[in-house]
This record gives structure tokens, C-alpha cells and sequence, in this order.
């Protein structure tokens, strides 16, 4: 599979193209181990506030001398594939944790046992199920970053308008989650003014899976379970909820219109009435209107039990990275607690100067949030937010990720693909996933097989 992959983009113009264009991606300069300074590239990751920032500095001073040099741009698979078939791979590599199995199966990837022996990295640090989903074949093949848990987001304003209580809303309870939504939804003039409840389609699908007792795919990653009659049980009823409350075209263009990480979000501006969201948004209302009447609780499965399915991204070193052991240093610093610790405790100080909560950072490091959400977290005086806070602590016990799988992207890309188009009318539930299971089985079995 590499081989032809090579062969599609080496010698092309356009590859060249790419790999000039894509920030971070080319030759640094010098060589590795040979003690002089050189400037580490990377592509995936940018310093735009103070905890990365804070982060990033800290691995800068690890290696000093050399220094590394942000991307300010985000992942892009075609231009960082061009990169390695090319021969000039970014130093660094910052994507999905769900998505490194495909490149690892590429041989793109760096597998890390050496790395992690070099630098002593301390594996047990970080959370089981983030090391999972960077594991593929028993080889690791990136090291944690963040931990992105999701939990339900509750607009209290709008529940008590309608004279619901927000503690009793239960994504377990279809029949009663269908009744509140459509209690919590507003029109006027035909037109949506408030969405009831976003089921989060078509991302979340993965998580409406697990709460129905299902999984998209078999533990060991090898087998789609797309057809899986649970799943699409639970596909039929989301779309069900977006159709009685507008229906897609309506619901998804007064979605897109919501000023979602502004003043205006559509908590503040009481648009929405809840939904299923990571945790990191719980920051970005704190920063933008702390005080919108915004609760938490579990995303609960049809047993009535707590249900986090959770994803993150990792860092990787990619195959031919030319300064490698510089770039596990610098990995090593960037994801240690330590470093976290300091991090947060920046972010705190810039909420504390602003008179703003602080909602905590919640990472892929157990050791590290022991002492963020312990000495780092303190009361805010919002009963809400501080409240918050406990339940996604509470919630991330029950954490579970999808497994590596040698077909990440090409899997991801199969059922969001169905989703959207049961969501845009050309299908049914069933036929679309149908569909989806035997794209995604043959992009498994290929990337599995080697071919």
C-alpha cells in the first residue's frame, strides 16, 4: 500500500506544492545527534492561547539550543503524506488519536518503544484509554495529549421557561428526552428560534452507539459493526429528534448561525436548549459569558449508567523525521505533568485577573489532573460551573475510546458519510449504514492485509 502511495505522489508538481505550502513541513536544518542547533518543524499545532503557550515554551527550553517552530495550522492528511513519500517529513506530528492507526498502518509513523526507553517517558501517567487508541499492533505510535469527555450541557434559563427541571433530563429515556425537546423547542413564523436538544449528528454518533449498548466497531478494531441493529436504531431516532424539531436543512442552518465561541453563544443568546459536548466548552463559556445559566450532567445510555466516549489528540513522530531524537524530547516535555500543571496554573491566573471561572483542563495525564483539579481548580463562586467541573471528573471514570485501527481516517470518513446523508433525505437509516459497513470493512480488511 505504501509503496504505491509513493509512487501516486512522488515526482508530482503538486506534491512538491504541498509540501512547501503546509506550514512546518521540510527540512530544518542540520542533523540529528549531531549536537548543533536546528529548528524543529511540525504541522498540526499552533500557540493560540496561554496554555499552549505555556506548554510549548517549556518543550522549547527542554532542547534548547534548537527550538521548535509552531504551525499555526492544522492537520492535513494529504500534505503530510506528501511530506514522508517525499523525504521531508515535519520533525512533529499533533493529530487525532482515532486517526493514527491509519498512518501508522502507512508506515508514516515512527513506532515510539525506542523514544519512550531513551527518555524514560512514564507510560503510566497517562490515561489507559488515550494510550489505547495511539496503540496499534501493540505498537505505540503517539503519546497523549488531551482527554476529550463528553457530557450533556444544560441552558437552565430555557428549562425553567418551560418549567422543566434540567436534572431530569435523560438521553437514556427516548421517549422522554423526545418530550423535552419538543417542550424546549421554539418557533415562530415557521422559522427555528430555539433547538429543544442537538443530538450532535453527524459526530456523535459514536457516543449514541455506546449508550445503546453498541459499538462501531469490534475491540480489536478489525470488524465495522456499522449494520450493528442497535446502531441503527439509534441513527433512526436522532434523526427523528432533528426532524421533529425543524428538520435538517432548517436545523443545521440556524445551528451554523449560532456565535459558538463568542459573547453571543447560543447559551447566552438562549438558542439551544442542551446537548451532548466536550468538555473544553465549559472553558470557552467561562471566558465568553460566565454568566449564562449553563448545568452539566452524565450523557446516560439506555441502562440509565454514565457513558464518555472519548477522543483526544496525540503527538507521533513521522517516519524520516529528521531530528528524532530531539522531537521525543520535546514530546516528552510537552505532554509530562509537570508541564500541564504549569499550564493550567497560567490559564488560572489570566481567569482569575479577568474575575472568571476557571473550568480546569482535563488531559490525557492522570498524574497531572490529580493536581490541576486539587490545587490548580479553586471555587469560583459560580455554583454552576463549579458544579460542572464535578460531574466531568465524575464522568471520565466511565471513559471509552474507539480502538487503533489501520483504517482510522478511511472508517471515520464511512459512517460520518452515511450519517449525513440519512441526515440530507437520500437515505434510510438502515440502507445508508448498510452502505457504510461494507466501506468500511473493505478499507479494513485492505489496510489490515498489508496490500
Amino acid at each position: 500500500m505504501f509503496i504505491r502511495l509513493i509512487r501516486a505522489v512522488v515526482g508530482a508538481v503538486l506534491v512538491m506544492a504541498l509540501v512547501v505550502a503546509c506550514g512546518g513541513v521540510g527540512d530544518s536544518g542540520g542533523k540529528s545527534g549531531d549536537g548543533a542547533a536546528v529548528t524543529l518543524t511540525m504541522m498540526g499545532f499552533g500557540t493560540g492561547d496561554e496554555v499552549a503557550k505555556t506548554r510549548f515554551d517549556a518543550a522549547n527550553a527542554a532542547i534548547a539550543p534548537s527550538t521548535a517552530k509552531a504551525s499555526e495550522g492544522s492537520f492535513d492528511a494529504q500534505a503530510f503524506l506528501s511530506a514522508v513519500a517525499s523525504g521531508s517529513p515535519p520533525d512533529l506530528v499533533y493529530m487525532e488519536r482515532r486517526l493514527l492507526g491509519t498512518y501508522a498502518a502507512k508506515k508514516a509513523l515512527t513506532p515510539l518503544a525506542d523514544c519512550v526507553g531513551r527518555e524514560k517517558i512514564d507510560m503510566g501517567q497517562f490515561r489507559e484509554a488515550a494510550v489505547a487508541e495511539a496503540t496499534l499492533g501493540g505498537l505505540l505510535h503517539g503519546v497523549p495529549d488531551f482527554y476529550n469527555n463528553r457530557v450533556l450541557m444544560i441552558n437552565d434559563a430555557a428549562f425553567a421557561e418551560v418549567s422543566l427541571d434540567p436534572a431530569s433530563l435523560n438521553t437514556g429515556d427516548w421517549q422522554a428526552l423526545s418530550t423535552a425537546a419538543a417542550r424546549l423547542t421554539k418557533m415562530s413564523g415557521g422559522k427555528i428560534q430555539r433547538i429543544g436538544f442537538d443530538p450532535k449528528l453527524p459526530e456523535f454518533l459514536p457516543l449514541w452507539a455506546r449508550a445503546n449498548g453498541a459499538a462501531l466497531v469490534s475491540d480489536d478494531g478489525r470488524t465495522a459493526q456499522l449494520d450493528d441493529p442497535k446502531v441503527i436504531a439509534v441513527l433512526e431516532y436522532t434523526v427523528g429528534l432533528i426532524n421533529e424539531q425543524g428538520g435538517w436543512p432548517a436545523f443545521k442552518s440556524f445551528r451554523d448561525s449560532f456565535d459558538f465561541f463568542g459573547a453571543k453563544n447560543q447559551f447566552a443568546s438562549n438558542q439551544l436548549g442542551a446537548f451532548p459536548m466536550e468538555d473544553f466548552y465549559l472553558n470557552v463559556l467561562a471566558e465568553n459569558s460566565p454568566q449564562a445559566q449553563v448545568s452539566v450532567q452524565p450523557f446516560r445510555g439506555v441502562d440509565g449508567q454514565p457513558v464518555d466516549w472519548i477522543t483526544g489528540n496525540a503527538w507521533a513522530i513521522p517516519a524520516g523525521s529528521p531530528h528524532a531524537d530531539k522531537a521525543c524530547k520535546w514530546i516528552k516535555t510537552m505532554t509530562e505533568s509537570d508541564t500541564w500543571i504549569a499550564a493550567a496554573k497560567a490559564r488560572a491566573e489570566v481567569r482569575e485577573k479577568t474575575g472568571k471561572p476557571f473550568a480546569g483542563v482535563f488531559t490525557g495525564n492522570r498524574k497531572a489532573d490529580e493536581v490541576i483539579f486539587r490545587d490548580v481548580v479553586k471555587p469560583s463562586g459560580n455554583a454552576r460551573f463549579d458544579a460542572a467541573v464535578k460531574t466531568i471528573l465524575q464522568t471520565q471514570q466511565s471513559g471509552v475510546a474507539e480502538p487503533a485501527m489501520a483504517a482510522g481516517e478511511e472508517f471515520k470518513a464511512a459512517w460520518q458519510d452515511a450519517v449525513n446523508r440519512v441526515l440530507d433525505g437520500k437515505q434510510q437509516p438502515a440502507q445508508a449504514l448498510a452502505a457504510a459497513q461494507k466501506q468500511a470493512q473493505a478499507a479494513l480488511d485492505k489496510a489490515n492485509s498489508g496490500s
